[in-house]
């Protein structure tokens, strides 16, 4: 009798591991989808939009932006969160925006540059790109002189700039892969 009810909880154990996996690889699988997509200079195919968020609590992750550890960008807010296991948000900052948006969606971290003039001029570091729209190359960096004023509107800029620290923990966090979700 012990036998077989530890064969059933194995077998019950071998079930629940396979979904779970299959369900992972579904996740990873729209994500690479939609990247793939847009690094093809194709439409985005998934349309991603947050629940509304708390005025009161402007630092609160965003409900409907995304599951597990990834970048969320909103656009409206300026800001970004750095989600990790079990969407803890592990830090979130404000950001100065470029003059040329990535359209809302999931992506892929797909580049990453330590030092390099960004495509204002101006020195920046800790450069993770993530998308591309109009030709511009669109990521996160950070101005070695700490700087964050807004870009020249009539140039087509790509850098969405944090500060000096901030950049330095997206650097650390968002590797090669890394999810990123752009949400309005």
């Amino acid at each position: 009798m012990a036998s077989s009810s530890a064969g059933m909880v194995a077998g019950l154990t071998g079930a629940a591991l396979t979904a779970v996996g299959f369900l992972a690889y579904q996740a990873y699988a729209g994500v690479a989808d939609g990247a793939a997509d847009r690094a093809a200079g194709r439409a985005a195919t998934t349309v991603v939009s947050a629940a509304p968020r708390d005025p009161d609590r402007p630092t609160e992750l965003p409900r409907g932006a995304g599951t597990g550890p990834r970048v969320v960008y909103a656009l409206s807010d300026h800001r970004v969160w750095l989600v990790g296991e079990r969407d803890r948000v592990r830090r979130t900052y404000r950001v100065t925006p470029s003059t040329v948006d990535p359209v809302p969606g999931a992506y892929l971290v797909t580049s990453r540059t330590g030092h390099t003039a960004g495509s204002d001029g101006v020195g920046v570091e800790h450069v993770v790109r993530f998308a591309s729209e109009e030709g511009v190359s669109i990521g996160f960096s950070a101005a070695v002189d700490g700087s964050t004023a807004p870009p020249d509107p009539r140039k087509r800029t790509g850098g969405i700039r944090s500060g000096r620290a901030d950049g330095d923990a997206l650097w650390e966090f968002a590797v090669i892969n890394t999810p990123v979700v752009v949400i309005e």
